[in-house]
């Protein structure tokens, strides 16, 4: 019997876990692979005044205390945790300078970014970064973020940029590195893995900002001592410390026949290859090339996501005064008329944080289109405007990668979004198999247990082990077009 025990930590845009995780096999031989949510707890971001405006942050020391918590009773109720590692969302950072953090760090969809677009492309044009970058345009990367600081001098102050799945493991370690797969969302990396020291020089940020790379499965070091209030041996170890990257080393798949669709707040939709996809038709088609768990390439597209759905939610919550149950309103939602058009889930406009429902129904109104005038009808337009999207999105990835899709995976939130799942797989014309919907922290630990020797085996191996443990469940296209697969993008 080899079993290890380990902890993830994972740090979503809108709220985090700590995740404790048995993974090995039995005294039968069996593959064990168990999870258990220790600890819950929101991320909401912060709106300060900075002297000139209100900007939106992120308050990672405030998470890095709900970390420290939840880690302490990890190692209370575990007699053996062996690892921990580390994921979240990308692109976001914490400047330092002498490994102290030079405050709160700003939250990608801060307004400041659009200076930073500006900024970058007065300097290297989208087509050319592209070419040495491989990435979607977004106006929130790294490099525009970048950008903004120096223009405000802080890159002046700063000797260290480390994302915050780094500047967590930091915390909790005392030695900086920089994951390679979050390394790969900032823009200043090449599609080699290698930072792009030219680039840096032409919009004048030192190279070494950035701490060294290091590949998934890293063993950083032990625990400092103090951090977390409890004795521990335990030590941290490197994950694909991009939530997406976790969480499609967990898909169950065959990458020649199959895209994935990491749905949570964002919708990542994409193939996974052996090497960047790059030329014309692929930035053209607005998608993305980033680095994944054992060298493998992630060609996606990024789509709201159910950003959508709980920003919507939220809003008639805060307007309610009260919690809006939204099982309820999915369930009202598949008995609901499907909308004669759905809204671009890809607009820009979708974007910030605000009155979610008042810009759908704007974005109706200004095409002279009819605007959901319910509750009900506004979620499953957004449902159906999101299947639409993925459905786009599925079918691009397979051509530009190259295949002819046979299956959409679906993991995260959205796997247990079952409208969602059956909208899609009706609209695209192809299988949906849902779940786990915890691929993020399943590829989190068993990233780790295999780095600690408890499991063997490329990611092919990883992955039965998640379809045998958490065996998904399948739609199946409807055999003639659904009133849904009717409903046109204007």
């Amino acid at each position: 019997m080899s079993l290890s025990t380990v902890a993830a930590v994972d740090l979503g845009a809108t709220s985090g876990r700590v995740v404790v995780g048995v993974v090995g096999t039995d005294a039968a031989g069996r593959d064990v692979l168990d999870l258990d949510v220790v600890a819950r707890f929101p991320n909401e971001p912060l709106r300060l005044w900075n002297g000139t405006r209100t900007a939106l942050h992120t308050d990672v020391p405030g998470l890095f205390g709900h970390i420290r918590k939840g880690l302490a009773d990890v190692v209370r109720q575990s007699e053996n945790l062996v690892s921990i590692g580390v994921d979240s969302w990308a692109v976001d950072y914490g400047l330092l300078r002498g490994g102290r953090l030079l405050g709160l760090p700003h939250h990608y969809r801060d307004e400041r970014s659009e200076r930073g677009v500006q900024l970058v492309e007065s300097v290297v044009g989208r087509e050319e970064l592209f070419s040495r970058n491989g990435l979607q345009f977004l106006p929130f990367n790294t490099v525009y973020q970048l950008a903004v600081e120096k223009e405000d001098g802080l890159l002046g102050v700063a000797d260290r940029a480390l994302l915050v799945p780094d500047l967590v493991s930091y915390w909790l370690t005392g030695r900086e590195v920089t994951e390679r797969t979050n390394a790969s969302t900032t823009g200043l990396f090449g599609t080699d893995g290698v930072p792009d020291v030219d680039l840096m020089a032409r919009l004048g940020l030192d190279p070494s900002l950035f701490a060294d790379v290091v590949d998934p499965g890293t063993v950083l070091g032990p625990v400092l001592p103090g951090v977390l209030d409890v004795d521990t041996s335990a030590v941290v170890t490197t994950v694909g410390s991009h939530d997406t990257a976790s969480a499609v080393a967990a898909v169950p798949m065959d990458p020649s026949s199959s895209v994935y669709i990491s749905c949570g707040t964002w919708g990542l939709v994409g193939a996974e290859t052996a090497a960047p996809v790059l030329g014309s038709a692929v930035r053209e088609a607005g998608f993305t090339n980033e680095a994944g768990v054992d060298g493998r390439n992630r060609l996606l597209h990024n789509v709201m996501g159910l950003w959508l759905l709980s920003e919507t939610v939220r809003e008639w919550s805060r307007s309610d005064g009260a919690p809006v149950d939204l099982p309820t309103m999915l369930a009202a939602a598949a008995q609901c008329p499907s909308p004669a058009h759905v809204f671009d889930a890809d607009d820009p406009v979708f974007l910030s944080r605000g009155d979610m429902p008042r810009r759908i129904r704007s974005w109706y109104l200004e095409r002279d289109l009819d605007a959901p005038s319910s509750r009900v009808e506004m979620v499953r337009a957004v449902v159906e405007s999101l299947a639409a999207a993925f459905a786009r999105a599925v079918h691009d990835a397979a051509s530009l990668a190259g295949f002819s899709a046979r299956q959409i995976h679906v993991v995260g939130g959205g796997a247990q979004n079952s409208l969602l799942c059956k909208i899609l797989a009706d609209r695209s014309g192809i299988p949906v198999l849902a779940g786990p919907a915890e691929a993020t922290a399943l590829g989190n630990v068993l990233v780790q247990a295999r780095a600690h020797g408890s499991i063997h085996g490329e990611l092919d191996r990883l992955r039965r082990i998640v379809a045998t443990t958490f065996p998904p469940t399948q739609y199946t296209p409807a055999v003639s077009r659904t009133c849904s697969q009717r409903a046109r993008t204007a």
